[in-house]
C-alpha cells in the first residue's frame, strides 16, 4: 500500500475503506485514507523520557518517524510476533506509525454499518467511536485523533489560539456542527463559545445534523434565520461529512446553508472530495484560528 493506492473512493457515497488489524486477537479498524503505507517492523530507537505509547523512532526514506505502540495504548500485552505490521499514517498535519500484532485485511463497507458504541464505551477516555459488526466478531473504530493528542497535546485544538483573536462581538445565529468524538466535541464547544459563538447545536454523527436539519426545513420563515453555517468532521458512523454536504446541497432549502468541513484529512490530495460536494470551505484539524476566520466569513 502507497500513496498511489489507487482506492479513493468517490466522493459523497458514504463508503469507506477500511483497514482492520489486531492487537491481541481483538480486530480495530482504521480509515484507509490515514494510510500511507503498510511495512514490516524496522528497528526502533528508543526516546528518552518519551510518552508511555511512544515506543521510539524510526526512518522511513529520510524521515524520521515516532512509533505509537497500539498494545500501549489499549492498555494491552505487548508482543513481537512474525505477523507484525508497522502501519505508517499521515492525518492532523502529522505522520505517525502505529505498531500493530497484524493487519489481516481490508473491507469497503458504508458509514451507516458503523454502530455508535454503546454508552459505556462511547466517553472522552474509551477512544472507541464506532463498531462494525462482522459475522463471528466485532471490529472497533478507533478515535486516532485522540490517541495523538493524548500523546502530543500541541497537536490539539488550543483555546489560546481563539484568545490571540482578541475580545469578540457576540454571535446569535445558530451553528449546526457534526463531530463523533467526544472530546472534540468538548474543545469545539469551548472554543467557539470563546470566539462569540455561543448557540451551537452538536450531533455525534451526519445522520442526526440531517435529520435536524430537515425538520427546521419544514418550519415557517427562512433556514437562514434559523440557522447561520453548518461545520462537519469527515470520519463519522452513520453518515460521513461529505455525504451529509452533499445532502445538504441538493436540498431544495438547506441548499442555501453554508458548510465548513473540519477534519484531519483535509489535505492537497484530498481537498477535491470536499469540493466535489459543494463545501463552501474546508480547514485542516487542528487550525482553530483558521477555522473561526473562516466562520467569520459565512456567518453575517
Amino acid at each position: 500500500m502507497n500513496d498511489s493506492k489507487g482506492i479513493l473512493l468517490e466522493s459523497g457515497t458514504n463508503e469507506l475503506e477500511m483497514v482492520e488489524f489486531e492487537v491481541q486477537g481483538n480486530k480495530f479498524g482504521i480509515n484507509v485514507i490515514k494510510v500511507k503505507e503498510i511495512i514490516q517492523p524496522a528497528a526502533v530507537i528508543p526516546v528518552p523520557h518519551s510518552h508511555t505509547h511512544v515506543k521510539g523512532l524510526i526512518q522511513l526514506r529520510g524521515e524520521v518517524l515516532p512509533v505509537v505502540d497500539m498494545a500501549r495504548v489499549l492498555g494491552l500485552q505487548e508482543k513481537d510476533s512474525p505477523q507484525s505490521k508497522f502501519i505508517v499514517c499521515e492525518f492532523n498535519k502529522q505522520k505517525v506509525v502505529f505498531h500493530v500484532h497484524n493487519v489481516t485485511q481490508i473491507h469497503r463497507i458504508s458509514w451507516n454499518q458503523i454502530e455508535k458504541p454503546s454508552e459505556m464505551y462511547s466517553g472522552i477516555k474509551s477512544g472507541i467511536i464506532g463498531v462494525v459488526k462482522r459475522e463471528d466478531s466485532m471490529v472497533l473504530m478507533l478515535d486516532f485523533e485522540s490517541i495523538m493528542v493524548e500523546i502530543n497535546p500541541e497537536s490539539g485544538i488550543h483555546i489560546d489560539q481563539v484568545k490571540k483573536l482578541g475580545k469578540r462581538e457576540r454571535r446569535n445565529k445558530k451553528i449546526v456542527a457534526a463531530e463523533d468524538s467526544p472530546l472534540l466535541r468538548k474543545l469545539l464547544n469551548e472554543t467557539l463559545t470563546e470566539a462569540g459563538y455561543d448557540s451551537i447545536e452538536f450531533f455525534e454523527n451526519g445522520a442526526d445534523a440531517f435529520a435536524y436539519l430537515e425538520s427546521l426545513s419544514e418550519g415557517s420563515g427562512s433556514i437562514e434565520d434559523s440557522v447561520g453555517l453548518v461545520l462537519t468532521d469527515v470520519e463519522m458512523p452513520q453518515m460521513d461529512g461529505h455525504h451529509l454536504t452533499k445532502r445538504i446541497k441538493s436540498h431544495p432549502v438547506l441548499k442555501k446553508l453554508p458548510v465548513i468541513i473540519f477534519s484531519s484529512l483535509i489535505t492537497n490530495d484530498l481537498r477535491h472530495k470536499g469540493e466535489l460536494v459543494g463545501a463552501e470551505d474546508q480547514v485542516s484539524k487542528p487550525e482553530i484560528a483558521e477555522l473561526i476566520s473562516k466562520i467569520d466569513q459565512y456567518v453575517l
